[in-house]
């Protein structure tokens, strides 16, 4: 029996449909870790936003040497 295509996949899925105006957004809400806790940046004052827009981030590399 062959397989039907997915009909939701190919109707929505295209990219005419992915393609939003800005009321039809939903916003995001972005966390990060303060003081050992989460907190909603939204919520941070004026310093502490400036602190978090600052940020560099950095990926460490592979340790070079397998465990054994």
């Amino acid at each position: 029996m062959a397989q039907q295509p997915n009909s939701w996949a190919t109707t929505y899925m295209t990219p005419d449909v992915l393609r939003l105006e800005d009321h039809e957004r939903q916003p995001c809400e972005v966390w990060t870790r303060v003081m050992g806790y989460y907190r909603p940046v939204a919520q941070f004052n004026h310093g502490k936003k400036s602190e978090h827009a600052e940020r560099r981030f950095f990926k460490e590399p592979a340790s070079s040497s397998a465990p054994s």
